[in-house]
């Protein structure tokens, strides 16, 4: 099976680069398992982004979360990258993911 290609949406790739090293490791492996057609561990639906959005967790010296969606053939779109600094993810990275993920849909709607 081959894997499907990564895109990164926005500034996501720069927030990846940003952060620890540990975090960066276990995002990169459960980005490759998604690539190969598998769940990643630690992960949940993000409904309230967009339909087929997923979170991955990471705790690595702090709390971190990929925000992707892989429901397109093309590939899997990473829409957010941050660190989490409180219990409820803030209004604000739900609303860049959101606004990223319609992006990628307007940006898919034109291409076809």
């Amino acid at each position: 099976m081959t894997q499907k290609r990564l895109f990164w949406v926005g500034s996501s790739l720069r927030a990846f680069h940003g952060l620890p090293e540990r975090a960066r490791l276990r995002f990169s492996y459960a980005l490759d398992l998604v690539q190969a057609g598998h769940d990643p561990p630690s992960w949940r639906p993000m409904s309230s982004v967009g339909a087929g959005v997923v979170e991955i967790r990471v705790s690595a010296d702090g709390a971190f979360r990929l925000m992707f969606v892989a429901k397109y053939p093309e590939g899997i779109y990473v829409l957010h990258v941050f660190q989490k600094k409180s219990r409820k993810t803030s209004m604000l990275d739900l609303e860049v993911a959101r606004a990223r993920l319609n992006a990628v849909v307007r940006q898919r709607l034109g291409s076809d």
